[in-house]
């Protein structure tokens, strides 16, 4: 639900992307460990190049938290994985506190050192 500017349709497409960003949190999904065509595309020379309000974003978070997964939350071996830096991963994690939060989550369940 989104109600914050004058416009319906507005509303519709914040709301829609909070949805969006609460799936890419909530679902994990098994698959090749690679990056997707979208994360290559915005992923140049090891930097990851996203505003964190564009369409793309929640696509990219379920991607780097599925590989995180994958790799049972060691982000050394996720950013190897998706072709950046340590560094750039935790940056593009901490655009949305509640992905940071999570992997922190299940890096004390792994009785790994939390993220700062």
């Amino acid at each position: 639900m989104a109600s914050e500017r004058r416009s319906q349709s507005d509303n519709f497409r914040n709301a829609l992307f909070r949805l969006r960003v609460q799936l890419a949190l909530s679902l994990r999904t098994t698959r090749e460990l690679k990056p997707s065509t979208l994360w290559k595309e915005r992923c140049i020379g090891g930097r990851i190049l996203i505003n964190p309000k564009h369409d793309d974003f929640p696509t990219l978070l379920a991607d780097a938290l599925d590989l995180l997964a994958s790799t049972e939350w060691n982000v050394p071996d996720a950013a190897q994985l998706l072709a950046c830096t340590s560094s750039q991963l935790l940056k593009f994690l901490r655009h949305d506190p509640r992905a940071l939060e999570l992997v922190n989550e299940r890096r004390m369940d792994q009785d790994l050192n939390r993220l700062k």
